[in-house]
């Protein structure tokens, strides 16, 4: 779905093709936002302004390698969006990368960066919250890499815009008991008792 932003517009690929760019990589990759929660749920569930692929910031730089001769702009907040330099290491409080593949082309993949301490990916609104890499994700049956969903769930719990609304909506019944366990969790220690989503989770 064609968007259009104050620094030019948004046209991402289908999700298969953005999952070829990142195919090659050697470090880990996950598919995220609402296509991760529609890779759980098995079927589309509404239009996409972008795509988003996570990138653990460790790794950073193999995103300059895999989409070469592209342009890259760090989202800077609050509001700016600057190049992101050849081997320039994005300070702690950059998350978001917009990439394209030329000054003249419409925006096409959103990165996003997310921390880790050891073997443990950390939580960026609040580092208390964190799991085994190899909890971060799984694979679709097309073996493209998502965001699990809780983990994309509880990202969109703190905005609750009608996409977030419809995407838990959507994921809620396929969830497992301990998904929606750790989810109601996360949710309280971050947002507090009164999320409305934790009375639909326990309701499940």
């Amino acid at each position: 779905m064609r968007t259009e932003t104050p620094w030019g517009p948004w046209d991402p690929p289908p999700l298969d093709e953005a999952a070829r760019l990142f195919a090659p990589l050697r470090t880990p990759w996950w598919i995220a936002g609402g296509y991760a929660i529609e890779l759980a749920v098995g079927r589309a569930i509404r239009a996409h302004g972008d795509i988003d692929v996570l990138l653990l910031r460790r790794d950073q730089l193999t995103a300059q390698r895999i989409l070469a001769g592209w342009e890259w702009w760090a989202a800077d907040p609050p509001g700016t969006l600057r190049r992101w330099l050849p081997g320039e290491i994005l300070p702690p409080h950059v998350h978001d990368i917009w990439c394209r593949p030329g000054p003249d082309a419409p925006w096409r993949v959103q990165l996003m960066l997310d921390d880790t301490e050891g073997a443990d990916w950390l939580f960026r609104r609040d580092p208390r919250i964190r799991l085994p890499l190899g909890r971060l994700g799984l694979t679709s049956t097309d073996g493209i890499p998502y965001l699990t969903p809780e983990v994309q769930l509880l990202h969109k719990a703190g905005s609750r815009r009608p996409k977030d609304e419809q995407d838990f909506t959507a994921a809620l019944p396929v969830l497992t008991g301990d998904q929606r366990a750790w989810l109601t969790e996360t949710i309280i220690l971050v947002q507090g008792a009164g999320h409305p989503w934790t009375t639909r989770l326990r309701a499940r």
